[in-house]
């Protein structure tokens, strides 16, 4: 029996009820997706005050105050239709440019699809205007009509929104604890916050105030730091080198934090473009690729980066959320990122980071007695550790030939001694200037650590670590000015890819070129590695070009290949520099401070450890109870 013919369906228009809570289900994912689109919107009516409140994480109530233009009752009503906006304005042709957008906010789908879903009260007021209200619930809508006017301006509007999703449940069960619903109520706040510092912002939870960030005033520069420092923390504003650069018509400015003052994970690196937050997997592997000289891969720096450009330049209308851009440019927007974030930390010179100094007081147990215990100086929070890192960079494509050390320094180190404390007063005269920011030596202790005596305060060094860096630098110098040897393999190496992971390393053969990889197609999905940097000696080429296309999958930048020279020539750098353990003179100890006051990175080792702990006379006389 044949079987009988398929019944052809038929094609509806959906209700406009489904139609907003489809647009819901993309753009108000959860409470913090709704505050995120009134705060935005707040932001686009000129708001200079803006105040969040929250219950039970947003999923009873959440209700986002400002003090904007306002508006009356026909633009509240216009406000409720969808893609209704006042955002997007036509051409002298009649035709809007969705390429050409100048505010946080434009679809116009956000009132309506909050209000689909939930019980939503709209309080506004323009100026020379009565306020007015309106009532969403579900989606049908009740008013205009009067209401009385609180807020704490002649202008601006108040939204209410009860009991969330309540028009589909279902979506409810997707919600995760209040708890991790007022995080990521509070999360999305702050950025917005750190995009403006000129405006005021507040959360309140359950009625408790969450944080309150006053409007900055004074210098633009200074006005971001504060309001980074109040979000990112006080360590963030007092270890933070400022980034501005510009190439092209693209202006990337913020600020990044110094390699010693690093995180476990990337959470507190945020991307603003064109003021707007964004979430960009590009900007992990930028600032990866920018510290990848002076952190191990589990250890991440802090940053807050802003890139400005013409609009016609980036779509901001890849998602519905808006979270995500696309640069026409991408390559160019990567390497300015990159090149200002070196240029900053190469000008930061020998400084590290004030936590180094925070922690080692913090370590430090004074001998405590009864009157001490009564009233101690010590009675005060410790400082949060650095969390340090320990590892080095470790991959599977180790070299394996022998490789020479750099020659030692003209300080080098004389032979063992007994550990002890050894002050030269002889051969370190003087009193310390502003010209020697490190100080002038004064004693060795343990022939590993070198006491200087800085204009106002004591510095201590571990002689190894700041010496590696040292070496290291000067090998890179000299790496860049003679460019990258390659060694020819007598035997090509054909590494067997997929389709795809091949093109990607193809595409930039000349880019691996330059830096000593020279590589051929060899079939469909394969790739045949006829030399290698002679830097590596024997390795294994094929692990290699495979981290390669994965790197530039996820970052588009061959990091595994110049994390490996950074390896290698940390590891020779390391073998090459003065010991622990050895007796150095006072003219070598001064000459190794002289040396890494003039050399950039110094301040941290290969591995990511401070090379040297700075402590103020303030800080001493705190440890004696002078102060």
């Amino acid at each position: 029996m044949a079987d009988s013919p398929r019944a052809r369906p038929q094609i509806r228009r959906l209700p406009p009820d489904a139609v907003n809570r489809i647009a819901a289900g993309e753009v108000v994912e959860r409470p913090a997706a709704a505050v995120k689109e009134l705060v935005e919107n707040a932001l686009d009516a000129g708001a200079r005050q803006i105040a969040v409140s929250i219950e039970n994480g947003g999923l009873k109530r959440l209700a986002v105050e400002d003090d904007g233009c306002g508006m009356d009752e026909a633009d509240l009503l216009a406000a409720l239709d969808r893609h209704a906006t006042s955002k997007l304005v036509p051409g002298p042709d009649g035709r809007i440019d969705l390429l050409n957008i100048h505010t946080m906010g434009f679809r116009g789908e956000a009132l309506p699809s909050i209000g689909s879903v939930s019980r939503m009260t709209l309080t506004s007021r323009a100026p020379g205007c009565e306020t007015a209200e309106v009532f969403v619930e579900g989606g049908r809508i009740e008013g205009p009509k009067p209401a009385p006017w609180t807020g704490r301006s002649d202008s601006g509007t108040r939204i209410e929104v009860r009991d969330i999703f309540f028009a589909t449940p279902a979506r409810l069960k997707f919600m995760k604890s209040e708890r991790a619903e007022t995080l990521a109520v509070s999360d999305a706040v702050k950025r917005l916050a750190m995009s403006r510092a000129d405006v005021g912002f507040s959360l309140e939870s359950n009625g408790r105030s969450v944080f309150r960030h006053a409007a900055e005033a004074g210098d633009a520069a200074q006005a971001r730091l504060a309001r980074l420092g109040a979000i990112m923390g006080r360590e963030f504003r007092e270890n933070a080198i400022e980034i501005d650069a510009e190439r092209d018509g693209v202006t990337v400015t913020g600020f990044a934090g110094l390699p010693t003052l690093n995180r476990g994970n990337s959470g507190l690196q945020f991307l603003f473009v064109n003021g707007r937050p964004v979430k960009d997997r590009m900007l992990n592997g930028v600032i990866r690729a920018a510290y990848q000289d002076f952190l191990a891969r589990d250890r991440h720096p802090m940053a807050a980066l802003f890139v400005d450009l013409d609009s016609e330049w980036v779509d901001v209308n890849v998602h519905p959320a808006k979270t995500e851009v696309r640069f026409r440019d991408a390559g160019n927007v990567r390497g300015l990122i990159i090149g200002a974030l070196r240029h900053s930390l190469a000008a930061a010179g020998h400084r590290a980071s004030t936590t180094v100094a925070g922690f080692a007081l913090g370590r430090v147990q004074p001998e405590r007695t009864p009157e001490a215990e009564t009233r101690s100086i010590w009675d005060r929070s410790e400082p949060a550790s650095p969390h340090l890192p320990q590892s080095r960079l470790q991959g599977d494509y180790s070299p394996r030939g022998g490789v020479s050390a750099p020659p030692r320094p003209a300080y080098a180190p004389e032979p063992d001694a007994a550990p002890t404390a050894r002050i030269e007063p002889d051969t370190a005269p003087g009193t310390p200037t502003q010209d020697y920011p490190l100080g002038v030596a004064r004693a060795q202790l343990h022939e590993t650590y070198i006491v200087a005596q800085t204009e106002d305060g004591i510095v201590i060094v571990d002689q190894h670590a700041a010496h590696e860096r040292l070496v290291y630098e000067d090998m890179k110098r000299q790496m860049a000015a003679g460019g990258v040897r390659r060694q020819a393999l007598l035997i090509p190496d054909v590494v067997e890819l997929t389709e795809e992971e091949a093109v990607r390393v193809l595409e930039r053969s000349e880019e691996l070129a330059e830096l000593g990889l020279e590589i051929e197609p060899f079939g469909s999905g394969a790739v045949c590695v006829r030399a290698t940097p002679a830097l590596f000696g024997q390795m294994d080429a094929a692990g290699l070009i495979r981290d390669l296309a994965d790197d530039f999958a996820e970052y588009d930048a061959g990091l595994a290949l110049k994390e490996r020279f950074e390896e290698v020539m940390g590891n020779m750098a390391c073998r090459g520099s003065v010991r622990a353990g050895r007796r150095l003179t006072g003219e070598e100890m001064n000459a190794l401070l002289r040396q890494m006051e003039a050399t950039p990175h110094s301040g941290q080792c290969n591995h990511g450890r401070p090379t040297y702990v700075e402590l103020k006379l303030a800080d001493v006389e705190r440890l004696f109870g002078r102060r």
